[in-house]
C-alpha cells in the first residue's frame, strides 16, 4: 500500500460498513436503529468516523430499494450528504487493485475486500460491520459486529 494514500488518523477512529448505516433508517429493527444512533452520536462529533465512497453508494442503493419501508430517493440523498461530512476514503484504482489481491488471498468477498482495504487505508483500529467475521484482525485492525460486542464500543 502506498504510504501517500494513508490519511492521518488517531488511534481511536472507526470505519463503518454500509450495513451499519442502513440501520439508521430501518424501522423494522428499532433496537439496532437506536443503537446505531448512539454509536454515531458517540463518535461522529469527535471526528472519529470514516467511510468510503463504496459505503455511500451501497447505503443509497439499499435504503431506496431493499428496506421493507424504503426511503424516498431525496431523503436518501440527504442522508448521503450528511454522511459526507465525515472522512471519506475514495475508492480509486490502487484501492480496487488492493481489494482484488485481498479477495484472492483472504477468502473475503470482493466487496468486503474493498471495505477492508479502505479501512486499512484510513488506518483505523476498528471496522464496524455486521456481515464480516466478528473479532477477526487484519493487519492490526479488528472487525467488530457492534450488535454482538456492545461492551467494546
Amino acid at each position: 500500500m502506498d504510504a501517500g494514500r494513508l490519511i492521518s488518523a488517531v488511534n481511536e477512529t472507526f470505519f463503518l460498513d454500509s450495513n451499519i448505516l442502513v440501520y439508521l433508517f430501518d424501522r423494522d429493527a428499532p433496537d439496532k436503529q437506536r443503537y446505531v444512533h448512539e454509536l454515531i452520536a458517540s463518535h461522529a462529533s469527535q471526528g472519529r468516523l470514516i467511510i468510503s465512497t463504496q459505503v455511500l453508494q451501497e447505503f443509497y442503493s439499499v435504503v431506496t430499494r431493499k428496506l421493507a419501508h424504503p426511503l424516498f430517493p431525496e431523503h436518501a440523498l440527504k442522508a448521503v450528504q450528511d454522511f459526507s461530512v465525515w472522512s471519506v476514503i475514495q475508492v480509486d484504482v490502487p484501492l480496487i487493485l488492493s481489494g482484488i489481491v485481498r479477495h484472492q488471498t483472504d477468502k473475503l468477498s470482493f466487496w468486503d475486500s474493498l471495505i477492508v482495504e479502505a479501512a486499512l487505508t484510513a488506518n483505523v483500529r476498528e471496522l464496524y460491520s455486521e456481515d464480516m467475521h466478528d473479532g477477526r484482525v487484519i493487519n492490526g485492525m479488528r472487525i467488530t459486529n457492534p450488535f454482538k460486542t456492545r461492551s467494546r464500543i
